[in-house]
């Protein structure tokens, strides 16, 4: 049997007096084009799925567009073309995962992303030739691309932004969905009631796509030492503020996971976030129009203002947030369940004031809805960054498994809805919905408040298998998980027949041993 001494470093709160010892690089570095490219890719990708929504009510009628020209089409399963692309999008969330860890995400997300934008391209085509039937076989690959993006941004995130940036570079990157939906809706109407009619939108998105596929395959990398023209002293900074020098694979270790309560509390914000933000984005205008007579859906201005909202205050909230982290006014988790708490708790509160606003307030209902895309915000820098606290090893495992069982629950909210408002002229059946939707909101925050956290977690660096009878090579490194200068990695040795039994005896206890320096 071979003894074996776990050596694991602890993490600081804030990263700065590391920082302070060296050059972190160009002020405009690789990691920055990196999150810029991230950030295009949700604002393509959320425009190729968004296009339909507007574009179907002119492939439907004949009177959108100048042109008599563009075909339309009397189709009568409009909400399943609509819904068929989320029949895919929670399909390949892990499987997803799992191919971006042994493959690479950077190839991975070439084929996804070509695959959705050449899906969107052939919609006007399958629509001509095959119908509606066409159209839903295009969205089911578009969500079938789809679904493998965001856990493959979240692995590729956990290696190329340092602890002290991490608020800020994934906020930014992942605002990207909402500017999607601020440009693709008015954009889109703008196209289909134009000369080129909506064939013209899905094939600008599509191409649109296409260009994101080339620009990333001439500077898209998946981690700093496989990028060409990083400079030595950016990596260096990234990789010693994230604790590794060099890749290494680990294997999954999904019952330690699955057994993780900081995960779980990670996965329940999401079910509370998503079943919220369903409610507040697709049935809010609804009961806008049908209670207090304000039909939002008329004003594309209005209709934006809300996702205006959330895109400026994911920017300021997640500078915000680091700052607090890096001058140590707070701690981690702390930052964490504090902006959590205002993307939850602050909607939950704005969700049940609207219900109980009189028909005579129609705008400051609006005004607390516009004010509701800004609290929402808060969730980038809370619960949507920390799987990469608790593993930057597995982040991409976990993202693919809290978002593909909790976007189910942004499906089943507006059939409770649905269920549960059968007139939609009674406003205290809106009222249950909202109340609900705020309850959810609380217990998701109340539960992700009690357990979790933003340490990095033991099963971070370990595999599914892993166990004291193998040898290892462990690198000694500092509290910021940078390598201890002229300290030659641990590496452990079978120990001499004669004292084997002696090993034996004190392996647990080495095994179990924590080096905090």
């Amino acid at each position: 049997m071979n003894s074996i001494t776990s050596v694991r470093y602890r993490p600081v709160e804030n990263q700065q007096d590391h920082d302070d010892c060296g050059c972190k690089g160009p002020l405009f570095g690789c990691r920055h084009a990196q999150i810029i490219l991230y950030f295009s890719l949700m604002t393509i990708t959320y425009c190729t799925r968004t296009v339909l929504s507007v574009g179907i009510v002119a492939m439907t009628n004949n009177s959108t567009s100048t042109n008599t020209d563009i075909p339309t089409y009397h189709w009568q399963n409009q909400s399943v073309v609509l819904s068929a692309f989320f029949w895919g999008y929670v399909v390949l969330q892990i499987p997803a995962a799992m191919a971006g860890k042994k493959l690479g995400a950077k190839w991975l997300l070439v084929g996804m992303a070509t695959v959705d934008s050449v899906s969107c391209l052939l919609v006007p085509v399958s629509a001509e030739y095959l119908g509606s039937n066409g159209v839903i076989v295009c969205r089911v690959a578009q969500g079938l691309a789809q679904g493998g993006i965001s856990p493959m941004l979240h692995m590729l995130l956990g290696h190329w932004a340092p602890p002290s940036e991490r608020s800020v570079m994934g906020s930014f990157a992942y605002s990207g969905s909402v500017f999607g939906n601020i440009i693709a809706l008015p954009l889109t109407g703008l196209i289909c009631s134009s000369c080129w009619g909506w064939p013209a939108a899905f094939f600008a998105f599509g191409a649109l796509g296409l260009l994101w596929v080339i620009a990333w395959t001439l500077l898209g990398a998946d981690r700093p030492g496989l990028h060409r023209g990083i400079t030595s002293c950016e990596k260096k900074y990234i990789e010693s503020s994230l604790g590794h020098t060099e890749h290494q694979e680990h294997k999954t270790p999904w019952r330690r996971i699955l057994r993780s309560m900081p995960f779980w509390a990670v996965t329940v914000s999401f079910v509370g976030a998503n079943w919220g933000s369903s409610v507040l984005q697709t049935q809010t205008p609804t009961y806008l129009y049908k209670i207090l007579d304000y039909d939002i859906k008329s004003n594309s201005l209005l209709s934006a203002a809300p996702y205006v909202a959330m895109l400026v205050g994911s920017f300021l909230l997640s500078v915000i947030c680091d700052w607090l982290i890096n001058r140590q006014i707070v701690s981690r988790i702390a930052a964490r369940k504090i902006f959590s708490t205002i993307g939850t708790i602050l909607p939950a509160m704005s969700l049940t004031a609207i219900g109980f606003i009189p028909k005579e307030e129609a705008t400051l209902s609006v005004v607390i809805l516009i004010l509701n895309g800004a609290f929402q915000s808060g969730g980038f820098c809370g619960y949507q960054v920390n799987h990469m606290d608790l593993s930057p090893n597995h982040c991409g495992v976990l993202m693919g498994i809290t978002n593909g069982t909790t976007s189910v629950f942004s499906i089943i909210s507006p059939l409770i809805v649905q269920f549960i408002v059968t007139d939609q002229r009674n406003q205290r059946m809106w009222m249950t919905i909202f109340i609900t939707t705020a309850c959810v909101y609380l217990a998701t925050d109340l539960f992700y408040l009690i357990f979790g956290s933003a340490d990095v977690q033991p099963w971070n660096d370990q595999g599914e298998d892993d166990s004291t009878t193998n040898s290892t090579t462990t690198a000694v490194t500092t509290c910021t998980g940078a390598p201890l200068p002229n300290v030659p990695p641990t590496k452990t040795t079978a120990a001499p027949a004669d004292a084997q039994s002696n090993v034996s005896s004190t392996t647990d206890s080495r095994a179990n041993l924590n080096v905090y320096i």
